[in-house]
């Protein structure tokens, strides 16, 4: 039998806390609960989980600083996280997003679609290899990436990025020399359950230029339409 999967939830509102941790658990998934930042800091690092909902605002420590703080941590850089706002602007959400969260919920939301974004997220990590194809590694130019391990290296050189920058990355790298919409770019990386904006995507792609440095010119911006990654390279166009 699979073991359950580990869900930690840091969250502050005690209501909605037990609300969500009740219908996790009911869902099948183990659920630790942290009621502010500074403790989801230290119960994620203490036994990393597979996947952290987490709120924006919260006591002691903010929701942008606690994901801050795992993303640095080697034992939680790889760990999921979906974002939990009541603040619907997309510059919040963005903000989210740039600091190394995968998905963003806002509330008020239901628990089916809840339970989907998770179920989503996880899928998505369990699969190795985005798109089913069974090679393990992957590369074009000085990047490398495995589909087992979810590893990116940039001339040898680990770079960590979060599951969805990775399924991205891949998509593009699978897609060399051909546009991708950001439609079909959404479909490959986040799935069909999961409701994104355009603009996400765009943060996304400027996240993954930037941590690949100079081979991130690879990654160009088609206007109106999506992107394209070609090893030749080049300038970097502006975000439409």
């Amino acid at each position: 039998m699979a073991t359950a999967k580990r869900i930690l939830l840091v969250e502050d509102e005690g209501d909605l806390a037990d609300l969500v941790a009740y219908n996790l658990r009911r869902a099948g998934y183990e659920v630790d609960v942290a009621r502010d930042g500074s403790a989801g800091v230290r119960s994620a690092l203490a036994m990393p989980p597979d996947l952290v909902l987490l709120d924006l605002m919260l006591p002691l420590l903010s929701g942008i600083h606690v994901a801050r703080q795992l993303r640095t941590q080697p034992k939680t850089a790889n760990v999921p996280i979906i974002m939990l706002t009541a603040k619907a602007e997309d510059s919040d959400q963005i903000t989210g997003l740039q600091v190394g969260a995968d998905d963003y919920i806002t509330k008020p939301f239901s628990m089916p679609v809840l339970l989907a974004r998770v179920e989503a997220i996880l899928r998505r990590a369990r699969s190795g290899s985005p798109g089913g194809d069974p090679a393990d590694m992957i590369g074009l130019g000085a990047v490398t990436a495995d589909l087992a391990t979810h590893e990116v290296k940039v001339g040898g050189v680990e770079v960590k990025m979060t599951l969805t920058e990775f399924r991205l990355l891949v998509a593009m790298m699978r897609g060399r020399g051909k546009v991708l919409s950001r439609e079909d770019l959404m479909y490959t990386a986040m799935g069909p359950d999961v409701v994104v904006t355009s603009r996400t995507i765009d943060v996304h792609m400027a996240s993954i230029r930037k941590k690949l440095g100079n081979w991130g010119g690879m990654i160009r911006t088609i206007r109106g339409v999506g992107y394209i990654l070609n090893e030749r390279g080049g300038a970097v166009e502006s975000e439409r």
